[in-house]
């Protein structure tokens, strides 16, 4: 099953908790077991799991990337003017894979799955692929 997912995003840089999105469409599919697979086809954007019990982590998260890759640099050559956004997507990369048990995505207790937009606000998607086996 494959699932097509839409998602607005509001700033440049921000990281949107889809787990419940997610966890819909396993108890929708209703695979007990097998694994999903969480894409995103954009290349200034990503997928990530991470902490979702503390904001804060977002927000260090976010910081950190932005120090590592400013939005602004003397040497950058990509005439978009984001190239920031593109080293982020790498970081993150574009796809999560999560194990499906007794129908529920299997999940560490303060995990949570992240799309994460470098290059926003935009209207996006992504893709939940779930299989069984």
């Amino acid at each position: 099953m494959l699932y097509t997912m839409q998602i607005s995003t509001r700033k440049r840089d921000e990281m949107r908790d889809i787990t419940r999105e997610v966890s819909s469409k396993v108890s929708q599919s209703g695979i007990q077991e097998g694994i999903a697979i969480v894409y995103c086809p954009h290349t200034t954007a990503g997928i990530a799991i991470n902490e979702n019990a503390d904001p804060d982590v977002k927000h260090d998260v976010l910081m950190r990337l932005d120090e590592v890759y400013p939005w602004e640099h003397p040497k950058y050559r990509h005439m978009e003017g984001n190239t920031a956004s593109h080293l982020k997507s790498i970081t993150t990369g574009p796809s999560q894979t999560i194990i499906i048990q007794d129908g529920r995505l299997l999940l560490g207790r303060w995990q949570g799955i992240y799309f994460c937009e470098f290059d926003g606000p935009r209207q996006r998607e992504y893709m939940i692929k779930i299989m069984q086996g």
